[in-house]
């Protein structure tokens, strides 16, 4: 019985494939884990704005920076604040659209594999 010779232009594919899915489902890991971060840092600014607001009138409030709190005004904390959570949930939506961009990239390259395969197989 001889056995078939292996394909080499499929083989080649496969192995396309296999290192495309690999540094793709890598890439959505981090993506994944970049969007959880980002959240926890919108409920963290608004769970502390939402203190910060309950916080008598005349309060002192500080600012960290760096190593070191500065002394900063109610409205100047609530609208850093206000930005974070606005910068963190443009980041997600960006990761998102990645995460979108890398999923659908991803199912064309195996739709194109088989492709391949139902091409040769019909040439057999």
């Amino acid at each position: 019985m001889a056995a078939t010779p292996v394909d080499m232009e499929l083989k080649k594919a496969f192995q396309e494939l296999q290192m495309k899915m690999i540094d793709t489902t890598r890439r959505l890991r981090i993506a994944d884990m970049q969007i959880e971060t980002l959240r926890k840092s919108v409920r963290y600014s608004y769970c502390t704005g939402e203190v910060i607001s309950e916080a008598p009138p005349g309060t002192k409030m500080y600012q960290a920076v760096g190593r070191m709190f500065v002394a900063a005004d109610f409205d100047e904390v609530m609208g850093l604040l206000d930005e974070q959570m606005t910068t963190c949930n443009e980041k997600i939506k960006s990761l998102e659209n990645n995460k979108a961009y890398l999923e659908k990239s991803l199912k064309e390259s195996e739709n194109n594999l088989r492709e391949m395969i139902v091409q040769k197989q019909s040439m057999h």
